[in-house]
């Protein structure tokens, strides 16, 4: 993993040591300050290249077509507001996607399964376990926008999200998000209205740069991948970790998210 992973800048392997837990703590106060943290250029030139070269022909050749309308919830109506409510204003999202069981001897899906970094993502979370997810298709997505692609706001189901950059585009394709803009007790739907309106004076851009990994407290943050533009597109895998073992999708979610079932 040494030859894979920039362990001298970020020491996943060294659980318990001294330096392993300074890193810990730094991931801990940005995600207190900042709702996410970042370990930019944690996967090494070399191996990210390699990484690349795996996942094209397969993006290119076997990708599901993700495009669908929808609002910043991913659902049809919300009790208490009317159908039409600024904050249910709809938006288009287009991406391609790659599942886990299309790339299951790749490099990436070494690097997600991989223990010490499980470990060390389930501390900075504060979990007491992280468990990889069993699901075949959903473990691991690698997710391409190709120019004049996006994926449009939207809050996510869990509560923190993982992913790894493996490709910048050439322009576009920005990180914008609006920090704890609902909380579990107060919907905000006024202040989502704002937001959908392009309103918000709080919303942040963030550029990664490729082979940083980021981790995310999405659930009550707004946010969404700006369009890509140029010939390049954006690669991005996203891990999928729950608290208890053997979690998966149902048929039906499966069907919905990638246009199949395992």
């Amino acid at each position: 993993m040494q030859d894979i992973l920039d362990l001298d800048r970020y020491p996943l392997h060294k659980v318990g040591a001294p330096e392993w837990h300074a890193l810990v703590k730094r991931c801990k106060d940005d995600l207190a300050a900042n709702g996410m943290y970042n370990l930019e250029g944690l996967v090494r030139p070399d191996a990210l290249a390699k990484v690349v070269a795996e996942i094209s022909p397969v993006m290119e050749r076997l990708s599901f077509l993700h495009k669908r309308e929808h609002n910043i919830y991913f659902k049809k109506d919300i009790p208490g507001l009317a159908p039409d409510h600024p904050a249910l204003a709809t938006t288009t999202t287009i991406n391609h996607t790659v599942c886990a069981d299309q790339i299951s001897q790749s490099l990436i899906m070494y690097i997600y399964e991989w223990a010490p970094m499980v470990m060390f993502l389930g501390e900075t979370m504060g979990k007491q376990a992280l468990y990889p997810m069993r699901d075949a298709l959903a473990r691991v997505n690698v997710m391409s926008y190709r120019p004049g692609e996006a994926l449009n706001w939207h809050f996510d189901r869990s509560e923190f999200t993982t992913t790894l950059l493996l490709q910048a585009p050439e322009k576009g394709g920005e990180f914008v998000y609006r920090t704890d803009l609902r909380s579990d007790t107060d919907p905000n739907y006024d202040g989502v209205a704002k937001l959908m309106r392009g309103e918000d004076p709080e919303v942040k851009k963030l550029t990664l740069s490729s082979g940083t990994l980021n981790v995310f407290r999405g659930k009550n943050t707004a946010h969404k991948v700006a369009t890509v533009e140029g010939s390049r597109e954006r690669l991005i895998a996203v891990f999928s970790y729950y608290e208890k073992p053997g979690v998966t999708f149902t048929r039906e979610e499966q069907i919905g998210f990638y246009g199949r079932a395992a």
